[in-house]
């Protein structure tokens, strides 16, 4: 996990921690919560998101669409908080997810969709944060204090949430049991070792990850933790996109990763895999299996949507000793504040 003395480091291994305590929190506002949209069912699920928290909101868009059934879509904060509009969101759900509370663009389209009609929904680890306030129910994650400006346990803990909200509104007694191991499994998977890739990514200015499905969420907050914690330029693609143009990219010098899901969407990444591999590309899988080049250790398959958490809270890890291997102080990135304001 690299130097424990790093607020990173410090603070992923606090997630399993926080995943643990947040199933008896959420316990009061998940039921309030659920008892309502049984009762009054959405047509669609907007989403609200900046950042680390875009990526787990998209996981969660994977979640609900899957498992409930409902589409989801993210709203564009800009409309509100620049153009001065609105969204006609009556009866409909609207999640805002945010660490702070305190993003003004969101509370600007938060506050336009509540009155509109909407049931709004803040996902956050601030209680006491103007979104919460103006939110009608609020699920709090429980992270507890991050000091890391590169949030790791937050996002972990947002992801669980939302894979928690969907287990009990779909009534998925396979995923709310795989909420139960989590905590277990994360501190294994903190602790696999992917410093095989770190040659690498450390000498690659730019590279590639790649998901879908449950992991599509993990490889966009992976590359956007590539850039902000190592200053490595990072895209990431759904493994069905990446054929439609950028597979032209591919070449030995670029590095891409791959975070392979274990359910339904693993042939097609196994496919993928295989062309990459004839075009010459570098690629590291991270997936089940024996020791092998290019296969970055994952812990066995127990259910697709943890497994996916999982499989973030091991580039974490790995995310440290890149940037310890590149000289870079992972925890103060140049030009980033912990809170991000943006109209």
């Amino acid at each position: 996990m690299g130097d424990t003395n790093v607020l990173m480091a410090q603070e992923l291994s606090e997630a399993p921690t926080a995943v643990f305590q947040q199933q008896q929190a959420l316990a009061e506002p998940l039921a309030e919560l659920v008892a309502r949209l049984i009762s009054r069912p959405p047509q669609v699920v907007v989403t609200c998101a900046r950042g680390s928290s875009a990526h787990a909101a998209a996981f969660g868009k994977h979640l609900i669409e899957r498992y409930v059934g409902l589409p989801v879509s993210p709203a564009a904060p800009s409309i509100a908080s620049i153009y001065g509009g609105g969204l006609k969101l009556k009866d409909q759900l609207v999640l805002s997810v945010s660490q702070s509370g305190r993003s003004s663009d969101l509370l600007a389209l938060t506050e336009g969709a509540k009155k509109s009609g909407a049931l709004t929904v803040a996902i956050t680890n601030a209680e006491d944060s103007p979104l919460a306030d103006m939110c009608d129910i609020v699920l709090p994650i429980c992270a507890g204090p991050e000091r890391s400006v590169a949030a790791t346990k937050t996002f972990i803990a947002t992801a669980a949430a939302l894979a928690r909200l969907t287990a009990q509104w779909s009534g998925d007694k396979h995923l709310q049991s795989a909420l139960d191991r989590l905590p277990e499994r994360l501190v294994e998977a903190a602790a696999l070792d992917w410093s095989a890739a770190l040659p690498s990514l450390s000498e690659a200015p730019s590279l590639v990850t790649i998901g879908r499905g449950s992991t599509l969420g993990i490889a966009r907050e992976a590359a956007l933790k590539l850039k902000e914690t190592c200053s490595r330029h990072a895209e990431a693609f759904s493994g069905a996109e990446f054929m439609h143009g950028p597979v032209s990219l591919v070449e030995a010098e670029y590095p891409i990763i791959m975070f392979k899901p274990t359910d339904a969407a693993a042939p097609g990444m196994d496919e993928l895999a295989v062309k990459l591999r004839r075009m010459g590309a570098e690629l590291f899988v991270a997936e089940p299996g024996e020791k092998a080049a290019g296969r970055l250790p994952v812990l066995p398959p127990d259910q697709p949507e943890t497994d996916a958490i999982c499989l973030i809270q091991s580039f974490y890890a790995m995310a440290v000793e890149l940037a310890q291997r590149l000289e870079i102080d992972v925890d103060r990135p140049r030009h980033l504040n912990k809170v991000t304001s943006t109209l």
